[in-house]
């Protein structure tokens, strides 16, 4: 059942994964740059990322690749060519891939990101703010 080893072996390759909880706070203490998203975990393709925000961001779409926004604290606006969304701690919102948006942050804001690891921060608009390689916390 399942190869050599079967349920038995599962358990035993399970046993030897280390599992260790993410504090939030903790990770978010360990730096105070903006707009520059840092790893936190991975959930197979996906990762987990926080960052902090301030101000307004830039506009730009991601065209293969959903975006979940978590706000941890602070307020968010989530502006799209249509409207806009707030979002306070607590709540989230998911930017469907292909939808222009444009952050903007009033005041200190941090966030929760769950999207695809080939998620740009930038998006299409590649520029001075683009992070090319994340740093994992």
């Amino acid at each position: 059942m399942g190869g050599p080893g079967g349920a038995r072996g599962l358990r035993a390759s399970m046993a030897r994964v280390v599992l260790q909880k993410v504090v939030l706070a903790q990770k978010l203490a360990q730096f105070s740059e903006r707009w520059s998203p840092k790893v936190v975990g991975d959930v197979g393709d996906f990762q987990v990322k926080l960052a902090k925000l301030e101000g307004e961001f830039i506009w730009h779409a991601h065209p293969a690749e959903d975006e979940l926004f978590l706000v941890i604290a602070g307020r968010l606006t989530i502006e799209l060519r249509d409207g806009a969304v707030e979002l306070l701690p607590g709540e989230f919102l998911i930017v469907p891939r292909g939808v222009e948006h444009r952050p903007v942050a009033h005041g200190e804001c941090s966030v929760l990101l769950f999207e695809p690891a080939s998620t740009l921060n930038t998006g299409d608009a590649r520029g001075a703010r683009t992070v090319e390689r994340l740093e994992r916390l």
